[in-house]
Protein backbone atom coordinates (compact mmCIF):
# COMPACT_ATOMS: atom_id res chain seq x y z
CA UNK A 1 0.00 0.00 0.00
CA UNK A 2 2.68 2.17 0.93
CA UNK A 3 4.51 1.88 -2.27
CA UNK A 4 1.59 1.96 -3.99
CA UNK A 5 1.35 5.92 -2.77
CA UNK A 6 5.22 6.67 -3.16
CA UNK A 7 4.93 5.57 -7.09
CA UNK A 8 1.40 7.76 -7.03
CA UNK A 9 3.17 10.70 -5.43
CA UNK A 10 6.42 9.99 -8.04
CA UNK A 11 4.44 9.80 -11.17
CA UNK A 12 2.20 13.04 -10.05
CA UNK A 13 5.62 14.83 -9.74
CA UNK A 14 6.64 14.03 -12.84
CA UNK A 15 3.71 14.67 -14.61
CA UNK A 16 3.86 18.04 -13.19
CA UNK A 17 6.65 18.96 -13.66
CA UNK A 18 6.79 17.44 -17.72
CA UNK A 19 4.82 20.07 -18.33
CA UNK A 20 5.29 24.16 -18.97
CA UNK A 21 3.24 27.57 -19.91
CA UNK A 22 4.18 29.33 -22.82
CA UNK A 23 2.67 32.78 -21.95
CA UNK A 24 1.46 35.59 -24.58
CA UNK A 25 4.32 37.90 -24.97
CA UNK A 26 6.74 34.83 -24.60
CA UNK A 27 8.19 32.01 -26.19
CA UNK A 28 10.01 28.90 -25.36
CA UNK A 29 12.92 26.85 -26.81
CA UNK A 30 13.80 23.16 -25.58
CA UNK A 31 16.73 22.32 -24.56
CA UNK A 32 17.00 18.45 -24.81
CA UNK A 33 20.64 17.12 -23.35
CA UNK A 34 21.98 20.36 -23.56
CA UNK A 35 21.37 21.21 -27.14
CA UNK A 36 18.94 23.45 -28.23
CA UNK A 37 15.77 23.02 -30.41
CA UNK A 38 15.71 25.39 -33.29
CA UNK A 39 11.96 24.54 -33.48
CA UNK A 40 10.01 27.28 -31.26
CA UNK A 41 7.21 26.89 -28.97
CA UNK A 42 4.30 29.75 -28.59
CA UNK A 43 1.89 30.00 -26.11
CA UNK A 44 -0.22 27.38 -24.60
CA UNK A 45 0.49 24.31 -22.50
CA UNK A 46 3.78 22.21 -23.62
CA UNK A 47 4.93 18.69 -22.62
CA UNK A 48 8.54 17.35 -22.04
CA UNK A 49 10.65 14.55 -19.87
CA UNK A 50 12.03 17.14 -17.46
CA UNK A 51 15.02 13.78 -16.80
CA UNK A 52 16.30 15.02 -20.57
CA UNK A 53 14.80 17.75 -21.56
CA UNK A 54 14.49 21.90 -20.11
CA UNK A 55 12.36 24.48 -21.56
CA UNK A 56 13.99 28.27 -21.29
CA UNK A 57 11.37 30.78 -22.03
CA UNK A 58 12.29 33.98 -24.13
CA UNK A 59 10.07 37.26 -23.95
CA UNK A 60 9.08 38.44 -27.14
CA UNK A 61 7.30 41.53 -26.20
CA UNK A 62 8.75 45.15 -26.18
CA UNK A 63 10.93 45.69 -23.25
CA UNK A 64 12.09 48.81 -21.64
CA UNK A 65 15.76 48.63 -19.86
CA UNK A 66 16.96 51.52 -18.41
CA UNK A 67 20.73 52.86 -18.76
CA UNK A 68 22.93 55.23 -17.12
CA UNK A 69 25.56 56.66 -19.42
CA UNK A 70 28.35 58.78 -17.40
CA UNK A 71 31.51 61.13 -18.77
CA UNK A 72 30.67 60.40 -22.17
CA UNK A 73 32.68 63.09 -24.16
CA UNK A 74 30.61 65.71 -26.75
CA UNK A 75 32.05 67.27 -29.69
CA UNK A 76 33.78 70.19 -27.39
CA UNK A 77 34.98 67.52 -24.75
CA UNK A 78 32.72 68.29 -22.36
CA UNK A 79 31.80 65.11 -19.92
CA UNK A 80 28.17 64.59 -20.39
CA UNK A 81 25.86 62.85 -17.67
CA UNK A 82 22.21 61.22 -18.96
CA UNK A 83 19.54 59.22 -17.86
CA UNK A 84 18.40 56.93 -20.95
CA UNK A 85 16.17 54.20 -21.70
CA UNK A 86 16.38 51.06 -24.85
CA UNK A 87 12.86 49.87 -25.82
CA UNK A 88 13.83 45.76 -27.79
CA UNK A 89 12.75 42.89 -28.64
CA UNK A 90 13.56 39.84 -29.77
CA UNK A 91 12.16 38.39 -32.79
CA UNK A 92 10.36 35.12 -32.17
CA UNK A 93 11.96 33.26 -34.69
CA UNK A 94 15.02 34.07 -33.61
CA UNK A 95 15.06 32.69 -30.00
CA UNK A 96 16.65 29.54 -30.53
CA UNK A 97 20.00 31.83 -32.56
CA UNK A 98 19.65 34.40 -29.58
CA UNK A 99 20.48 31.96 -26.52
CA UNK A 100 22.86 29.75 -29.02
CA UNK A 101 25.43 32.55 -29.80
CA UNK A 102 24.85 34.99 -26.95
CA UNK A 103 23.38 33.34 -24.45
CA UNK A 104 19.88 34.10 -21.59
CA UNK A 105 22.35 36.97 -20.28
CA UNK A 106 21.61 38.71 -23.99
CA UNK A 107 21.09 42.15 -22.42
CA UNK A 108 24.29 41.92 -20.49
CA UNK A 109 26.20 40.53 -22.78
CA UNK A 110 25.68 42.46 -25.85
CA UNK A 111 23.07 44.71 -25.73
CA UNK A 112 24.06 47.28 -23.03
CA UNK A 113 27.78 47.24 -24.96
CA UNK A 114 26.69 48.09 -27.78
CA UNK A 115 24.23 50.89 -26.40
CA UNK A 116 27.34 52.50 -24.69
CA UNK A 117 29.38 52.24 -27.51
CA UNK A 118 26.73 53.80 -29.75
CA UNK A 119 25.96 56.41 -27.39
CA UNK A 120 29.39 57.16 -26.94
CA UNK A 121 29.96 57.46 -30.78
CA UNK A 122 26.95 59.80 -31.32
CA UNK A 123 27.49 62.01 -28.85
CA UNK A 124 31.29 63.09 -29.87
CA UNK A 125 28.96 64.16 -32.94
CA UNK A 126 27.04 66.28 -31.06
CA UNK A 127 27.53 69.55 -29.15
CA UNK A 128 26.64 69.18 -25.50
CA UNK A 129 23.97 72.34 -26.00
CA UNK A 130 22.52 69.98 -28.96
CA UNK A 131 21.35 67.37 -26.35
CA UNK A 132 19.75 70.07 -23.96
CA UNK A 133 17.74 71.57 -26.81
CA UNK A 134 15.94 70.48 -30.25
CA UNK A 135 18.70 67.95 -31.74
CA UNK A 136 17.71 65.50 -28.61
CA UNK A 137 15.43 63.93 -30.72
CA UNK A 138 18.07 63.23 -33.67
CA UNK A 139 20.60 61.87 -31.21
CA UNK A 140 17.83 59.25 -30.44
CA UNK A 141 17.53 58.38 -33.94
CA UNK A 142 21.01 58.37 -34.41
CA UNK A 143 21.71 55.84 -31.71
CA UNK A 144 18.81 53.82 -32.28
CA UNK A 145 19.98 53.40 -36.20
CA UNK A 146 23.76 52.51 -35.12
CA UNK A 147 21.93 49.43 -32.57
CA UNK A 148 19.74 48.72 -34.54
CA UNK A 149 22.09 48.01 -37.55
CA UNK A 150 24.18 45.43 -35.31
CA UNK A 151 21.59 44.13 -33.30
CA UNK A 152 19.03 43.38 -35.79
CA UNK A 153 20.96 40.94 -37.74
CA UNK A 154 20.97 39.13 -34.53
CA UNK A 155 17.75 38.55 -33.82
CA UNK A 156 16.99 41.73 -31.51
CA UNK A 157 14.92 44.68 -33.07
CA UNK A 158 15.89 48.17 -31.35
CA UNK A 159 12.34 50.10 -31.50
CA UNK A 160 13.38 53.62 -29.78
CA UNK A 161 16.20 54.99 -27.86
CA UNK A 162 15.14 57.66 -24.92
CA UNK A 163 16.86 60.36 -23.44
CA UNK A 164 14.86 60.69 -20.47
CA UNK A 165 17.70 63.57 -18.28
CA UNK A 166 20.47 65.08 -19.02
CA UNK A 167 23.07 66.69 -16.36
CA UNK A 168 25.69 69.05 -18.34
CA UNK A 169 28.46 71.24 -16.40
CA UNK A 170 26.85 73.51 -14.14
CA UNK A 171 28.42 77.22 -16.07
CA UNK A 172 26.98 75.43 -19.41
CA UNK A 173 23.57 74.61 -18.36
CA UNK A 174 23.23 78.05 -16.69
CA UNK A 175 24.47 80.00 -20.16
CA UNK A 176 21.63 77.42 -21.91
CA UNK A 177 18.87 78.81 -20.20
CA UNK A 178 20.01 82.25 -20.65
CA UNK A 179 20.21 81.63 -24.09
CA UNK A 180 16.63 80.06 -23.84
CA UNK A 181 15.44 83.06 -22.00
CA UNK A 182 17.08 85.67 -24.44
CA UNK A 183 15.01 84.16 -27.21
CA UNK A 184 11.88 83.71 -26.01
CA UNK A 185 11.89 87.66 -24.96
CA UNK A 186 13.13 88.17 -28.48
CA UNK A 187 10.51 85.93 -29.99
CA UNK A 188 7.60 87.69 -27.74
CA UNK A 189 9.18 91.00 -28.76
CA UNK A 190 8.68 90.21 -32.55
CA UNK A 191 5.10 89.29 -31.84
CA UNK A 192 4.13 92.60 -30.34
CA UNK A 193 6.50 94.65 -33.63
CA UNK A 194 4.67 92.27 -35.68
CA UNK A 195 0.93 93.21 -34.40
CA UNK A 196 1.95 96.71 -33.68
CA UNK A 197 2.81 96.62 -37.48
CA UNK A 198 -0.47 95.25 -38.50
CA UNK A 199 -2.64 97.94 -36.54
CA UNK A 200 -0.67 100.40 -38.13
CA UNK A 201 -2.05 98.88 -41.43
CA UNK A 202 -5.36 98.69 -40.69
CA UNK A 203 -5.58 102.22 -39.47
CA UNK A 204 -3.75 103.12 -42.72
CA UNK A 205 -6.52 101.27 -44.80
CA UNK A 206 -9.49 102.88 -43.38
CA UNK A 207 -7.95 106.14 -43.72
CA UNK A 208 -7.73 105.93 -47.29
CA UNK A 209 -10.83 104.46 -47.46
CA UNK A 210 -12.51 107.16 -45.41
CA UNK A 211 -10.49 109.79 -47.94
CA UNK A 212 -11.65 108.02 -51.21
CA UNK A 213 -15.17 107.68 -50.12
CA UNK A 214 -14.96 111.30 -49.36
CA UNK A 215 -13.25 111.63 -52.51
CA UNK A 216 -16.03 110.41 -54.44
CA UNK A 217 -18.91 111.99 -52.92
CA UNK A 218 -17.22 115.31 -53.38
CA UNK A 219 -16.63 114.44 -57.09
CA UNK A 220 -20.48 113.31 -57.16
CA UNK A 221 -21.40 116.38 -55.84
CA UNK A 222 -22.15 118.79 -58.87
CA UNK A 223 -24.77 121.72 -59.18
CA UNK A 224 -27.13 120.10 -60.92
CA UNK A 225 -27.26 117.27 -58.32
CA UNK A 226 -27.43 119.85 -55.63
CA UNK A 227 -30.50 121.61 -57.42
CA UNK A 228 -31.87 118.59 -57.93
CA UNK A 229 -31.79 117.59 -54.22
CA UNK A 230 -32.76 120.61 -53.38
CA UNK A 231 -36.18 120.41 -55.72
CA UNK A 232 -36.93 116.83 -54.15
CA UNK A 233 -36.51 118.91 -51.13
CA UNK A 234 -39.15 121.60 -51.46
CA UNK A 235 -41.87 119.12 -52.70
CA UNK A 236 -41.45 116.89 -49.42
CA UNK A 237 -41.91 119.95 -47.31
CA UNK A 238 -45.14 121.23 -49.11
CA UNK A 239 -46.51 117.78 -48.89
CA UNK A 240 -45.94 118.02 -45.31
CA UNK A 241 -49.20 118.96 -43.08
CA UNK A 242 -47.27 121.01 -40.25
CA UNK A 243 -46.33 124.56 -40.31
CA UNK A 244 -42.95 125.80 -41.29
CA UNK A 245 -41.39 128.69 -42.35
CA UNK A 246 -39.15 128.38 -45.24
CA UNK A 247 -36.63 130.39 -46.46
CA UNK A 248 -34.51 130.10 -49.97
CA UNK A 249 -32.81 131.83 -52.25
CA UNK A 250 -34.63 129.77 -55.13
CA UNK A 251 -31.53 126.92 -54.88
CA UNK A 252 -31.43 125.71 -51.30
CA UNK A 253 -34.41 125.49 -48.41
CA UNK A 254 -34.00 126.57 -44.78
CA UNK A 255 -36.54 125.48 -42.99
CA UNK A 256 -37.32 127.40 -39.90
CA UNK A 257 -39.95 125.92 -37.66
CA UNK A 258 -42.69 127.97 -35.87
CA UNK A 259 -41.71 128.55 -32.17
CA UNK A 260 -44.78 127.41 -29.72
CA UNK A 261 -46.69 130.38 -27.88
CA UNK A 262 -46.42 130.36 -23.98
Amino acid sequence: MKKGLVLLSILSVTVLTSCVTIRQGEVGVKRKLGKLDNQVKYSGVHGFNPFTSTIIKVPVRTINLPLALENVPSKEGLNITAEMAVLYRILPEAAPKVLTTIGEKYEDVLLISVFRSAAADVCARFYAKDMYTGQREEIEKEITAEMHNILEPRGIIIENVLLKSIVLPRGLAESIEQKLEAEQSAQQMDFVLQKERKEAERKVIEAKGISDAQKIINEGLTPQLIEYKSIEAFKQLSASPNTKVIVTDGKTPLMISPQSKE
